[in-house]
């Protein structure tokens, strides 16, 4: 073991000059490997209080609202999920590096986001956390399902056992862009299932479900629904970014 330490201290500095770490938001030279430079890091706009108690809506400074309070979207449809936090707005930087783990190759960038996702990962023990999953041909075509490499990242920082299978896509749905709420509510109805063998060890238990980016709900809303009729006790929601502004993806 300590051979193994006086060679990976020997190889860093060679390997950091052949292949330095880079800024997930833009690619300019940084000194560690998942930082952000300084550019980058300043147009990040972390996520927390104030904001809804539920779907993490941020709400203005000086508005009154305690830790509790809760937005007109969730008193008015209130969702299948119990709790919703993201690390960052979604933005342009946030959309490039989602973009580099989705379509870009980089499965490296599952780590990057989840580093920033961990502080909002409050887990017991006994819970588990779980990707939102993609349908098999989206498998096929990309290599990996983006959603399950950061589930497994925060799994093992956190110490969570993960279930990166317990729920599957039996259905492609339809790009969701464009569509209104009940269009997107019918266009993933019945696309989900938690797999038959996994049934009997969520009952009563919580499931942390991971996505990269939370935008309508449509999609964690599908998988809550059926976690809960499967014996799950609670689904809360981490997600790398959230839409606020009304940006579509």
């Amino acid at each position: 073991m300590q051979v193994q330490s006086v060679i990976a201290r020997v190889a860093k500095p060679l390997i950091d000059f052949a292949l330095p770490p880079r800024c997930p938001g833009c690619g300019a030279i940084v000194a560690e490997p998942h930082n952000f430079c300084l550019d980058c890091w300043s147009q990040l706009v972390f996520l927390g209080e104030p904001g809804c108690a539920i779907c993490a809506l941020p709400f203005d400074y000086g508005t009154g609202e305690g830790p509790d309070a809760v937005c007109g979207g969730c008193l008015a449809h209130p969702p299948r999920f119990d709790r919703l936090r993201a690390a960052v707005a979604y933005g342009e930087i946030p959309r490039k590096v989602a973009l580099k783990l989705k379509y870009g190759g980089r499965p490296g960038v599952a780590e990057t986001m989840a580093r920033l996702m961990m502080r909002h990962l409050e887990a017991d023990e006994g819970d588990l956390i779980a990707p939102v999953p993609l349908h098999r041909w989206r498998i096929w075509k990309r290599g990996y399902n983006q959603a399950a490499l950061i589930a497994a990242a925060l799994a093992r920082h956190g110490g969570i056992e993960a279930r990166l299978n317990l729920i599957e896509r039996v259905r492609a749905t339809p790009p969701l862009r464009g569509m209104g709420r009940r269009e997107r509510q019918a266009a993933v109805r019945g696309a989900f299932r938690v797999r038959a063998d996994l049934k009997p060890g969520l009952k009563g238990r919580r499931v942390i479900l991971v996505d990269d980016v939370y935008t309508s709900g449509a999609t964690v809303n599908g998988c809550a629904r059926i976690l809960k009729r499967a014996g799950a006790a609670e689904v809360r929601v981490l997600a790398w970014a959230r839409v606020v502004r009304g940006e579509d993806l």
